[in-house]
């Protein structure tokens, strides 16, 4: 930085301000155009006599000589010279530099081509005409030539001959762009029958389908339907029938099928695509599709449509299953389709066989999932499950469709997992066929290789509805013996001799269930005991809460056992109709049962249950008590109040909660100062205008209380305080503190 000279820098700019006089960029490119300097000329020449042109020309040839003699390769300065020399009307010795090229790059293209323009602007067509036939016999393969020899005879009106020098050209079999100038060349001068033959020839070089739909198009267009017919079929026949090749001639059956179609011969072009798609693949063959679909929707009816519709989605499923053959919901898809279109030509009356559709299904169930996880199998399974009722309901093949059920069975690894709606769907298709005793081997078998809930349950299903109650009694044992923790398998065991009228059976069931590890025992319990409140029993029914209260103290327990001993049990109607009254509830003793689990959540304290049963319990006392006893729940109900306690995370910060307050627990720890808080609120609320009413009140404590209100809670807190001091208690702070 300070080696570097600051006369260097831009300079800096202190006003920014736009000049009075402004120049536009149009301006600035104007003015350095005017002041450019003009071009260096060569000074002209000019010769005066016949001494001074041979001097300039001998000058100018031993400056070319010189300069081919330094680079004889080089074909530029050749052409130069010898365009030079014919510039100067010296043709002999143009002739001569170019034949002097030519022997040292005699297949130079430019060079002939140079040679052969010099000849034909000083219009010497015979040289001309030596010089194209010597380049075309060196040079065959240069199509430039040949076009330029054949313009140069069709300019001359010379058609013969330019008919000679094609016959030449096309000995060698050039591209197909040769065929075609021959063709149009005799097109030109109406030789249709001429060009035929050249199609012909030029098929017989080059047999690819392209030409032949050229050939069949020219044929067409000369008003020949039936030759342009012919040259179809022996392009078909050529071919042949194979899936390869027939695929390979797709252009061909294409454009035959439209040539059909413009000459109105609509049957005829739908053979031709039905053909064409009859031997090629789905995958191979959606181009031809597409135009068979057009041709179908603009000159078919609604079956030919729906066909080629149908063909259409074939091709997309398959290309979905191409690439991932495990894609199972592709599989349904083309299935679905191809049983739609089996249903719909049999509603056709036509005679048709469901090979497709076995086909597709047999495919499908080829593609096994690649991991023993249920999971993959799931969608699997369901599709044997459709292929066998669709051998059952469409085809009424029983036999192939109890084939279906037992090659499924097989396949499943029933040692890592099985499928209970295999099983039951494999039974009752033995039901439908009527024969129980197959139907039963089938679970028997699905049950003793693989256990499992669901099979159980539909094989008590199935012989319920057979009224078959001692093989039903049977299957719930086995079943209680593979897992005893099915609260859901003891209910339905009980309400099946419910169902035939066994109650002593049925209690002993439920004797046996609440012995057991469950996993849902309370929904055991309460299904026991209406049971026992739905016969009337109360005395049953009071020993089973009595019993259940010794395994739980639950509220809802309690809440159960108070509204049982208050409700009407028994009852209903006779044999001949007569109402029969049931046993009333007895009011004392429910209120004694919310009385004893009241106490009882109060030794455990539980708030929140407690808080539940009293309301409850108001409830019961609205509708079945004295207002005295009403007056006494609500004595009971909690207050909530807002404190403050440590934070969980061991900080010191004290986070504020909302707590049920019971005015006994008040009472009974801090009986002073529950009395003059009892007083404070009857005090506020006369002051108020408001009488207090008891149950939970979760509303936050208003801000605009009375001072006095404030005062009678300031000396309330201070008493609490001193109660708590001399008790030695610590309690949590509440709001007030």
């Amino acid at each position: 930085m300070s080696g570097r000279d600051t006369r260097d820098r831009a300079p800096r700019v202190k006003n920014r301000a736009a000049a009075a006089v402004q120049i536009t960029a149009e301006q600035l490119l104007r003015e350095a155009q005017e002041r450019q300097e003009p071009a260096i000329q060569a000074p002209k020449q000019r010769v005066q006599d016949l001494e001074e042109l041979s001097e300039f020309q001998g000058r100018k040839r031993t400056e070319f000589e010189g300069r081919i003699r330094y680079s004889r390769d080089n074909i530029r300065a050749w052409i130069k010279y010898a365009q030079w020399e014919s510039s100067q009307n010296e043709f002999e010795r143009a002739r001569s530099v170019f034949e002097r090229a030519l022997d040292i790059d005699p297949r130079s293209n430019e060079l002939w081509l140079r040679y052969t323009d010099m000849e034909l602007k000083a219009r010497n067509i015979n040289h001309a005409r030596n010089l194209y036939d010597r380049a075309v016999t060196l040079l065959p393969r240069v199509d430039a030539l040949w076009y330029k020899y054949v313009y140069l005879e069709e300019l001359l009106l010379n058609v013969p001959g330019a008919r000679q020098i094609f016959e030449r050209w096309m000995q060698w079999e050039p591209n197909d762009k040769a065929w075609q100038s021959y063709i149009k060349l005799e097109e030109r001068y109406n030789e249709l029958d001429r060009a035929s033959a050249i199609y012909e020839r030029w098929i017989g070089v080059r047999p690819i389908p392209k030409n032949w739909v050229i050939w069949a198009k020219f044929e067409e267009e000369r008003n020949q339907p039936d030759k342009a017919r012919e040259v179809f079929q022996t392009a078909l026949e050529f071919f042949g029938d194979e899936e390869e090749q027939v695929e390979k001639a797709q252009q061909v059956f294409a454009a035959f099928a439209r040539m059909e179609t413009r000459l109105k011969e609509y049957e005829r072009a739908r053979v031709i695509y039905k053909f064409a798609l009859a031997r090629l693949p789905r995958s191979k063959s959606a181009s031809l599709y597409a135009a068979y679909t057009k041709f179908e929707k603009q000159h078919g009816d609604r079956a030919g449509v729906e066909l080629t519709v149908l063909g259409k989605r074939r091709i997309q499923y398959e290309e979905e299953l191409a690439y991932d053959g495990t894609n199972y919901d592709a599989w349904f898809s083309l299935a679905r389709l191809e049983e739609d279109a089996y249903r719909a030509d049999k509603e056709d009356g036509e005679e048709v066989e469901p090979t497709r559709v076995r086909e597709v299904y047999e495919r499908a169930v080829a593609n096994v999932p690649p991991a023993l996880e249920k999971r993959y199998w799931r969608r699997y399974i369901y599709l044997w499950l459709q292929y066998a009722a669709f051998e059952e309901i469409e085809t009424k093949d029983f036999d192939r469709a109890r084939d279906v059920y037992k090659a499924a069975i097989k396949l499943v690894p029933h040692k890592s997992f099985t499928f209970a709606k295999l099983w039951l769907s494999y039974a009752y298709f033995e039901i439908r066929q009527l024969d129980v005793t197959a139907a039963r081997k089938v679970l028997g078998a699905g049950i003793g290789m693989c256990p499992k809930p669901k099979l159980f349950s539909g094989y008590i299903e199935l012989e319920m509805r057979l009224r078959e109650f001692d093989r039903v009694r049977m299957l719930y044992e086995k079943f209680l013996t593979y897992d005893s923790s099915l609260s859901a398998a003891w209910i339905q065991w009980t309400q099946v001799e419910s169902a035939v009228e066994d109650f002593e059976r049925v209690r002993a069931i439920f004797e046996l269930a609440v012995q057991q590890s469950l996993d849902m025992p309370e929904i055991v319990w309460k299904a026991y005991i209406d049971f026992e409140s739905g016969e009337g029993e109360r005395e049953k029914t009071r020993s089973l809460y009595e019993r259940l209260l010794e395994r739980t103290s639950h509220v809802k327990v309690y809440i159960s056992y108070a509204l049982m001993e208050i409700s009407v049990l028994g009852g209903g109607e006779d044999e001949d109709g007569n109402e029969i009254e049931g046993e009333a509830g007895d009011a004392e003793l429910a209120r004694a049962v919310f009385a004893r689990g009241y106490k009882d959540l109060r030794t455990k304290a539980e708030k929140e249950d407690r808080a539940l049963l009293l309301e409850a319990w108001k409830s019961f006392e609205q509708e079945h008590g004295t207002p005295e006893n009403l007056a006494k729940v609500e004595e009971m109900m909690p207050t909530t109040r807002k404190r403050w306690r440590k934070a969980e995370d061991g900080s010191d910060m004290l986070v504020e909660y909302w707590d049920l307050i019971f005015p006994d627990d008040e009472r009974d720890a801090n009986p002073t100062s529950f009395k003059f808080f009892q007083a404070a609120q009857q005090w506020a609320a006369q002051r108020g205008g408001d009488e207090g009413e008891g149950g939970l009140s979760y509303d936050l404590p208003s801000d605009s209380d009375e001072d006095d209100e404030e005062e009678a809670e300031e000396v309330e807190v201070a008493d609490v305080a001193e109660d708590g001091q001399a008790a030695g208690t610590a309690e949590p702070m509440d709001e007030d503190d």
